[in-house]
């Protein structure tokens, strides 16, 4: 059986400590907790969570990358258990500008040390 791919973006591995906030459909700010991204992609990334995200619910997110921390916001778009943790996917909704430039050369350094291996 195969899989078929869905992403519009290519994601690029990659392993970062976060923090996060869930507020959920009905706008109320329900958890705060730390994750890890387990992907990352100009669109999106999926985390690893010790608790559960309702698809739906919106994350307020804060991830260091390089020297630099980025806010993110991204809306739930699926979550599955795996081995006691939580995988979840988010859309990215609302990126700023020195984000998305720091998230774009992260993907581009990533990719060149993945070509040396």
């Amino acid at each position: 059986m195969t899989t078929s791919e869905h992403r519009k973006f290519i994601r690029k591995n990659s392993l970062h400590l976060l923090d996060y906030l869930v507020i959920d459909k009905n706008g109320l700010q329900t958890t705060y907790s730390m994750g890890r991204t387990l992907d990352v992609s100009e669109n999106g990334m999926k985390l690893e969570t010790t608790q559960q995200i309702s698809k739906g619910d919106t994350l307020l997110i804060t991830v260091g990358l390089e020297d630099e921390l980025v806010e993110l916001r991204g809306e739930v778009v699926h979550s599955e258990v795996l081995d006691q943790r939580y995988l979840t996917g988010i859309e990215f909704q609302d990126i700023s500008t020195v984000g998305k430039r720091i998230f774009k050369k992260y993907a581009e350094a990533f990719q060149a040390i993945t070509t040396q291996e």
